[in-house]
């Protein structure tokens, strides 16, 4: 890689080259030689409290790519020589070096994996391991919510996936009383890149191994997850890619994808996908910032779910809401968050009963208001204070607990 397209910093034993919640930070980096120290004030679950890379390691591309605060700091250990990418170079970067893109796409799909399995863990008191075994319980809820094509396609894929699984018997029963065909027929909207789906059909469904990745050309496409109920996870519209974490760690699915109305996708497959980006190096760009966003997100999340004051999760949720829409935070800023009290109870994930006993309270800040059903902050500088304030009382409890199991 020329250093002549892309500007080389050194710096030297015990220098900062990054610090944790900078704003506006537009660059990333990758080392040429040397040793950073990656550490985070307050590493959440799943998390070492630091990691040391090396030559060909990369830093700081999730802030750069996504837009958001540093979320790390790097501290240079020995005399260290990096390549200072600036996020409007990423193209070039990946046209001079493809395997750069691969490496940071790959490690991107890791750590969203890490931090979905955690989130669940936390929230479900569960590994959230994807299993096909899964997917005969996928077919049976849709049976039993008569969405009839989910189903069929449910058990269809566990015969194919789970050949001599515990539930093959009743699977090709349940095809048999549907009247639908043992495997799943090839429809014309199947075959080839590009790919046009009617309305309510579904993609994949989590727990099937997946070897493709989409980007929507025309349409929606609806994110779903089966937890007791269907959760709605997201709707994706034109422009957005979503596959990506079974294609590139070879995993199964983690969610269902189903059309949302007629929509026209790309399909991407693992043998034509390296070449993709090299060819098209505004693909990786795309892929990566997506990735850079929902890395974030995921980060943000397991933040909120690891402070234990939960009326400290709920002003860390209004918060999360804020830096989401990249809303400067200054002193005496208003913000009409667009929701009220319901809503924010049903985003932290609390019972009606504890919610509303927690918003109580909440309401008693004088820079926090309910005006026609609607919550208002009148200062976003003193809701982050009040976010950091929480966040750093469950940083020293977690330490006293640690000194005392030493």
């Amino acid at each position: 890689m020329s250093a002549t397209q892309f500007k080389v910093e050194n710096y030297i034993a015990g220098s900062f080259i990054m610090v944790e919640g900078k704003k506006n930070e537009t660059n990333f980096y990758i080392i040429r030689s040397g040793k950073v120290k990656i550490s985070k004030d307050n590493p959440v679950l799943s998390e070492e409290p630091y990691t040391i890379i090396g030559p060909g390691d990369f830093f700081g591309v999730v802030s750069c790519m996504s837009g958001h605060s540093r979320e790390e700091s790097a501290v240079a250990l020995e005399n260290t020589s990096l390549i200072c990418v600036e996020k409007d170079m990423f193209g070039l970067l990946i046209q001079k070096n493809p395997a750069v893109a691969m490496k940071i796409i790959r490690f991107f799909s890791r750590k969203l994996r890490q931090f979905d399995h955690a989130i669940t863990s936390l929230t479900l008191k569960t590994s959230g391991e994807e299993d096909p075994e899964h997917l005969f319980n996928i077919g049976e809820y849709y049976l039993k919510k008569r969405a009839i094509n989910h189903a069929i396609y449910s058990y269809q894929r566990y015969v194919q996936y789970c050949p001599n699984g515990t539930y093959r018997n009743q699977s090709l029963e349940r095809l048999k009383t549907l009247k639908a065909p043992f495997k799943t027929p090839e429809m014309p909207y199947m075959k080839g890149m590009n790919r046009k789906y009617p309305d309510n059909t579904m993609l994949f469904s989590e727990a099937e191994p997946g070897d493709e990745l989409f980007i929507i050309q025309d349409g929606k496409v609806k994110i779903t997850k089966i937890m007791e109920e269907e959760i709605l996870l997201a709707v994706l519209k034109t422009g957005d890619i979503f596959g990506e974490m079974a294609l590139l760690d070879n995993k199964p699915r983690s969610a269902s994808a189903i059309s949302y109305g007629d929509v026209t996708v790309l399909a991407i497959n693992k043998s034509n996908f390296e070449g993709m980006v090299q060819a098209q190096p505004q693909l990786a760009t795309r892929l990566i910032q997506l990735l850079g966003e929902r890395m974030w997100t995921a980060y943000r999340q397991l933040e909120n779910l690891m402070i234990r004051n939960p009326l400290g999760r709920i002003y860390d949720t209004l918060l999360i809401q804020i830096e989401k829409q990249k809303i400067s935070i200054e002193p005496k800023k208003p913000h009409n968050f667009e929701f009220g009290s319901k809503e924010l109870i049903n985003m932290v994930g609390l019972s009606s009963r504890e919610g509303e006993d927690l918003i109580v309270q909440l309401l008693e800040d004088k820079n926090i208001n309910l005006v026609g059903g609607k919550i208002i902050s009148s200062d976003l500088n003193e809701l982050e204070k009040t976010v950091m304030f929480y966040k750093k009382q469950t940083a020293l409890e977690r330490q006293r607990e640690a000194n005392k199991n030493k």
